[in-house]
């Protein structure tokens, strides 16, 4: 396994709301080797997914009087100070959505939409660390912000996290491979998600967004599992520069991706 603790201003978590938890709890089982510990009732029935006996990742019941969309995963990153990074994401042309508020012991959550439209959490830890592990079969691989407005993205996350931006885009040189317009969030030398310009890659009507990639050890493998479970597939699984990526649904729609390293890492 390999150790992972989150710098400020890194993804620390990412959960899911589900209007079937029961189902995809048994699907993310068999596809990731996730188990799940019982429901807290005093959290709204919110559980906690885990892997080789750590948090991996939340998930909760689908609340309609919550104004949320249904079956889809948020990202969480780490803060030190929930309001004061809910303040600086304000001054920085986010809206809150929900404001700082303690989780029991657990921690600090907190709610924004950014300039471009995608949700983002903040979470600052006291007993519940986040996830704890990167890059092993069930472990998250990448983060990402599809973004309708990447000046605005790339504008904002530096000004509001402790984080520098390093352009790997194209450019729009077709000698290039890659996206035209693509930032990784570096905390030193290492990065743990990027910005896209994904306009033109969305669906009509989908809005900026933060997606997930799960590592999986067979990508090709993990996506016909996929498909056997009452998943669907988004998008087959691709050798890209970055590792092997695909795209799918659970049983309930909620859109996930799964990565592997490329070959000789």
């Amino acid at each position: 396994m390999t150790d992972y603790t989150a710098p400020a201003g890194a993804p620390i978590w990412f959960d899911l709301m589900s209007t079937d938890t029961t189902r995809v709890t048994a699907f993310y089982g068999q596809l990731f080797g996730w188990d799940c510990e019982p429901p807290r009732e005093e959290f709204g029935g919110y559980q906690n997914f885990t892997l080789h006996g750590r948090r991996v990742a939340g998930l909760s019941p689908y609340w309609p009087e919550s104004g949320a969309p249904a079956n889809t995963w948020a990202v969480y990153l780490h803060t030190t100070d929930a309001a004061a990074s809910v303040a600086a994401a304000e001054a920085a042309g986010a809206t809150a959505v929900t404001p700082p508020m303690t989780v029991g012991e657990e921690g600090t959550m907190a709610v924004v939409t950014d300039p471009a439209g995608a949700s983002i959490g903040f979470w600052q830890p006291n007993t519940h660390a986040g996830f704890t592990e990167w890059g092993v079969h069930g472990a998250p691989y990448w983060f990402e912000c599809m973004s309708h407005d990447y000046a605005a993205s790339t504008a904002f996350y530096p000004k509001v996290v402790d984080t520098r931006l390093l352009e790997i885009g194209t450019g729009g040189d077709p000698e290039k491979e890659g996206p035209d317009h693509y930032s990784q969030l570096m905390f030193g030398d290492v990065s743990y998600g990027g910005i896209m310009a994904a306009g033109d890659l969305l669906p009509a009507g989908t809005p900026s967004h933060w997606s997930v990639y799960v590592t999986v050890d067979d990508v090709a493998a993990t996506v016909a599992a996929a498909t056997a479970l009452g998943g669907s597939v988004l998008m087959a699984p691709e050798v890209t520069p970055y590792g092997t990526l695909a795209s799918i649904t659970d049983p309930c729609g909620a859109v996930i991706n799964l990565g592997h390293p490329p070959i000789g890492m």
